[in-house]
């Protein structure tokens, strides 16, 4: 075989890939959303049965310090999969992304003795409208939104910081101003999260197992945009027993 027969085949492989490149990452953004959909599938049954069987009366009594137990444990698995997950093999990447929505369902079933049901289901679909609208402008813009990537995680910041200290204020203005903020600052960090998902999982096409924890690393960022502008929102449309 000739070079110019080998240069031949080398340019046909090219041309090919390069057609199946952006299917590939079309495939890589709709796995991401399945991952973080299955996340809230296993978030959402956890915290019914939580909140249908006596577990969560036992969860929040006073007596008990398993709640907060919990919370640590979120916390300490959040940062786990976002710090490590580059260098966890996929199989114990995902099973730690399942077990972390397996914990956020048993804390959130909280949500179940203060609301009605009617109202979370209602808040619930509006949350997934306003997600899915965001997520598919982030998607399909031009416009570069990395600048407001550092805003809205400033801005975040500030919202975690006014929490806390309205957690020993106790006041009703700051907290519908935080509740307020927080709807504003999840919906402009969900469009943005999209967005750098999908550039992240550009560079990624071509490397399956890299582009698989892309997209597991992408689930979880869209899965916590999505739990926290559900319960900001709850907040506003939720209806208290």
């Amino acid at each position: 075989m000739d070079n110019s027969q080998i240069s031949t085949q080398e340019g046909a492989q090219h041309s090919q890939f390069a057609y199946e490149f952006p299917s590939l990452v079309k495939q890589a953004v709709q796995r991401t959303f399945v991952w973080m959909a299955l996340g809230l599938a296993i978030t959402g049954l956890t915290a019914i049965f939580a909140a249908d069987s006596n577990f969560t009366s036992y969860l929040f009594s006073g007596s008990s310090f398993l709640f907060y137990g919990l919370l640590i444990a979120e916390l300490a698995l959040v940062w786990f999969l976002s710090s490590q997950i580059m260098k966890l093999s996929v199989p114990v990447a995902t099973a730690s992304f399942a077990l972390y929505s397996v914990l956020n369902g048993l804390t959130l079933s909280l949500i179940f003795y203060i609301y009605t049901e009617a109202s979370i289901a209602s808040t619930f679909f509006v949350t997934a409208g306003t997600f899915g609208a965001m997520a598919l402008f982030g998607y399909v813009t031009k416009r570069d939104l990395s600048r407001w990537g550092s805003l809205l995680y400033m801005a975040l910041i500030g919202l975690i910081i006014a929490s806390v200290v309205n957690w020993f204020l106790a006041s009703a203005t700051l907290m519908w101003i935080t509740t307020y903020a927080g709807v504003l600052i999840f919906v402009g960090l969900t469009a943005y999260d999209t967005q750098k998902i999908k550039q992240m999982l550009w560079e990624a096409a071509g490397d399956e197992e890299l582009s698989k924890r892309v997209s597991l690393i992408g689930a979880l960022g869209l899965y916590l945009d999505f739990i926290n502008l559900f319960l900001y929102l709850l907040r506003i449309l939720g209806r208290r027993r």
